[in-house]
């Protein structure tokens, strides 16, 4: 009787292949979906805007037929659609348009303001990564196998409560302490370097206090797996066992959140620039709204909106390249 062979090709298993192609392409694909959803969404919000523009530019004082002439002269009275493929064909030449109150290019205004947010809220995500994984790792370290209850419940309550202070009101309160009681640091502008920490813890705490949460809580579900176990039991030095051995494990979920939180700061810094009257873009589109400028509104929503999408896709890359197995996961969700 002869014995049954198997499949050569059931016996070898087929080589998977790299998972970069599929998952560059899926994310082409929604990157491209993204923008066309910003473009009609930046276009359509400013319409839900109350007021009239050209009301406001003409000014209090001014009759029907200036307002009238402003109203043609900007557009505005031509039907939405037309108003929307003259949008959208200045977009594809590279064209946000022209500011209502100033007669400058939007492009200009954004170039000019840009730096300023971008360096508050790339200086508050380092800080962040900097102050909560070596305190979210050391109180995990600290309170292995529950013991220092106190100190977790400590940390639990405090990074609790700070986290959920909002950022207009962390912002007053570090005005009223640093500023006004102790002057030890300007309340607004950025004519001084010093003028720049106030506005970086603001927005900094927060997302200290969330990333220490989920590293402390990483942690604490690293040290507990068989091979920390046996690295413990071969007496590695701390800094070899917990940077070599912990903290590459920590990474996927913590770089994950800080490029939500990055993407998030640069939302939340509208109000804390309003706040310290810090030349970003924030300062640039509150003060747009007032003036009922809607190409500069149009133009800096889209702008971080573009941004916090690339900074997503980043993302995505860095944590495929530190643990590859997270592309087929990403790239079977394309």
């Amino acid at each position: 009787m002869e014995t049954p062979t198997a499949s050569p090709k059931a016996a070898t298993p087929k080589p998977a292949g790299s998972p970069w192609p599929r998952f560059l392409l899926g994310r082409l694909v929604g990157l491209a979906g993204v923008l066309v959803t910003l473009v009609v969404g930046t276009f359509l919000i400013v319409q839900l805007i109350p007021g009239d523009p050209a009301q406001v530019m003409a000014g209090p004082d001014a009759g029907p037929a200036r307002i009238e002439q402003i109203r043609h002269a900007q557009g505005l009275d031509q039907p939405l659609l037309t108003q929307f493929l003259h949008y959208a064909s200045g977009l594809l030449h590279g064209d946000l348009g022209t500011s209502f109150s100033s007669g400058l290019p939007v492009s200009g205004l954004i170039t000019d303001r840009l730096p300023f947010t971008a360096e508050i809220a790339l200086l508050a995500v380092v800080i962040a990564l900097a102050v909560s994984i070596p305190l979210g790792m050391a109180v995990a370290v600290a309170c292995r196998g529950d013991r220092r209850r106190t100190l977790d419940t400590a940390f639990t309550s405090v990074t609790s409560i700070l986290g959920s202070v909002p950022e207009f009101v962390l912002a007053t309160l570090l005005i009223m302490l640093f500023a006004i009681k102790l002057k030890m640091l300007p309340p607004s502008g950025a004519a001084t370097l010093d003028a720049m920490i106030l506005p970086v813890l603001a927005l900094t705490i927060a997302p200290i206090c969330t990333l220490a949460r989920v590293v402390r809580r990483e942690t604490a579900t690293v040290l507990a797996m068989e091979y920390m176990r046996t690295a413990r039991g071969r007496r590695l030095s701390a800094l070899r066992l917990y940077a070599r051995h912990a903290l590459p494990n920590l990474m996927t979920s913590t770089l994950t959140l800080g490029g939500l939180i990055l993407t998030g700061l640069l939302g939340g810094a509208v109000i804390v620039e309003f706040v310290f009257a810090w030349p970003g873009l924030g300062t640039g589109v509150l003060d747009a709204l007032v003036k009922r400028d809607y190409p500069v509104i149009q133009g800096v929503v889209l702008v971080l909106g573009v941004l916090a999408t690339l900074l997503n896709l980043l993302v995505d890359v860095v944590l495929g390249l530190l643990d590859p197995r997270s592309l087929r996961g990403k790239a079977g969700d394309a």
